[in-house]
């Protein structure tokens, strides 16, 4: 038996008393309101309703022991970053590696495995698999639909996925940027129930209005928290946090916590704030997560004021598992599965003969998964189309890293690089090998570098380079979280070094092949028009 005091948040009542909680078993037995307690304040657990575990480049345990720190208890966990790399048994290793720390993850069957059919990817889950995995009581959802395109034209393949998780009586996650109108009506009525992806005010207010739950996603490149935040006002019943990719570096500093802190800041009234971040999560998927009542499951945090949200402690069935910015989750040992089968490229491979004098060019932008399409002239020596680093009109290449083919190739403005290269085989979904440089040698050495070491991060100049090795998948670490946010922090500041004036270049990169992102994005197979649908040529 424990017995833990504070100030209580009552967040359904609208309430903060002095309390008592006495746990036993894991179980919060009783509630006992005091005349004087600790000044602390007691909440539910924070959730990320929405989150790829493995774009922290992290195992689930490693994850755990950060999240925790900042007062996370659960996550509503993805796994489609390393199923398109191991397929099904991809996915079971995420759950079984999650099992063995205290901490509640949710996992989802990946819906889009791979995301489309104009890439390459190591593994298909199809529906079928998606019986299999939804049958688990270990899978408690049928995670975002990407292909709208699919459910909007009833692929069958697609009906059948959703099919199952209505038979199962499993939420279905959406993924639908910018969809809008009619066809968003068609997306949600097939049983589609939320969206992380809205980017503006007016999309997400619309979709709100068909019945859908948005979440509000704020991670480290896709930053949705401005423009949606004061939807909150009116909508907080049908809204949660998210972060859907956060990288090492940025978990350290926070989690859902600095949302709940952002939100309090722009005046919003703090129960409803948490009733997204703790409450509404745990109702939609039906998670067995405690919200400080008697019979749930101890699951909750004391934090220091209702302003800043800084962490005290952090208990999860009534076990102490962070303390004043020290996980008490122990390291773990796990396996290292992979799927890397390419051979070393020559410098020849990325050589692109011109054949016009435009050509398209994909503008990434800071701080959004969308890009636009724009028209620039092109530059070549000998004939070769090659990086304009100053006009930042820089090559680009993505290099399937499952099977020996040619590169595909492309050209991105606004990485800034102004000399060497970067690199990773965090590519999503499909997680081929994509690569930006300032020329065909930079470029050439640092895909290299990555097939040499069957995944990772990398940034190259000339003789010098900097690596962080991701041998889980070719997406996440075999080190502890600490250790490998010291060496992501320190390749971010060597591609800044290059140039790049992207707040998180690595981060963005690893999304310029995401197809079902409109604009102008880049797959194993050649550039893609997300607008249309389908390829389209690199020179005019």
């Amino acid at each position: 038996m424990q017995k833990v005091q504070g100030q209580l948040v009552d967040i359904e009542n609208k309430r903060i008393y002095a309390a008592e909680i006495t746990v036993e078993n894991g179980i919060i037995t009783s509630i006992i309101e005091k005349e004087n307690s600790n000044p602390n304040f007691i909440l539910p657990g924070f959730i990320d309703a929405h989150i790829h575990i493995e774009s922290s480049m992290l195992v689930p345990s490693e994850f755990a022991r950060l999240a925790v720190v900042h007062g996370t208890v659960a996550t509503v966990s993805d796994p489609h970053e390393i199923a398109n790399v191991l397929g099904k048994e991809g996915v079971y290793f995420m759950i079984e590696n999650g099992k063995k720390v205290p901490f509640k993850f949710y996992f989802g069957a990946p819906s889009s495995v791979p995301a489309t059919s104009f890439e390459t990817a190591g593994a298909v889950i199809d529906s079928d698999d998606i019986k299999e995995l939804l049958s688990s009581p270990n899978i408690n959802y049928l995670a975002e639909m990407m292909n709208y395109p699919g459910v909007l034209y009833e692929d069958l393949e697609v009906l059948k996925k959703i099919a199952w998780a209505k038979h199962f009586n499993k939420p279905v996650d959406g993924h639908a940027p910018g969809l809008r109108g009619a066809n968003a009506k068609k997306y949600i009525s097939a049983g589609i129930s939320t969206d992380h992806e809205c980017c503006t005010f007016e999309e997400a207010q619309e979709k709100l209005s068909y019945g859908m739950k948005i979440l509000i996603r704020e991670g480290s490149a896709a930053k949705n928290f401005e423009a949606l935040i004061e939807l909150l006002h009116k909508h907080y019943k049908n809204m949660m946090f998210c972060s859907d990719d956060k990288h090492p570096d940025d978990l350290i500093v926070g989690h859902i916590n600095q949302l709940c802190a952002r939100a309090v800041e722009k005046g919003m009234d703090v129960f409803k704030v948490l009733q997204v971040a703790c409450i509404n999560p745990v109702g939609h998927y039906n998670m067995d997560v405690g919200l400080l009542k008697v019979g749930d499951a101890a699951d909750f945090i004391l934090v220091q004021d209702l302003v800043n949200f800084d962490v005290v402690q952090t208990y999860i069935r009534g076990e102490l598992v962070a303390e004043n910015g020290q996980s008490c989750i122990d390291v773990i040992p796990f396996d290292t599965p992979n799927n890397f089968n390419v051979s070393n490229k020559l410098l020849s491979d990325f050589s692109v003969q011109e054949a016009g004098t435009k050509i398209r060019v994909i503008e990434a932008l800071e701080g959004q998964l969308i890009t636009n399409e724009i028209e620039v002239s092109s530059l070549s020596v000998n004939g070769n189309l090659i990086s304009d680093v100053q006009n930042d009109i820089l090559k680009m290449a993505v290099v399937n890293r499952y099977q020996d083919t040619k590169p595909a190739i492309a050209f991105i403005k606004n990485f800034g690089l102004k000399k060497g290269a970067i690199a990773s085989s965090v590519a999503h979904d499909c997680h081929n090998i994509v690569v930006v440089g300032t020329s065909d040698e930079e470029i050439c050495n640092a895909v290299n570098l990555i097939i040499e070491n069957s995944g990772g991060i990398c940034a190259v100049h000339n003789t010098k380079y900097n690596y962080l090795g991701l041998p889980v998948a070719g997406i996440m670490s075999n080190q502890n979280g600490w250790e490998t946010a010291k060496g992501y922090q320190e390749i971010d500041a060597m591609a800044k070094e290059l140039g790049s004036q992207l707040n998180a270049p690595f981060m963005t990169l690893s999304f310029m092949a995401l197809l079902v992102i409109p604009d102008l994005k880049l797959s194993d197979l050649g550039l893609f028009s997300g607008s249309k649908f389908e390829f389209v040529a690199l020179q005019k």
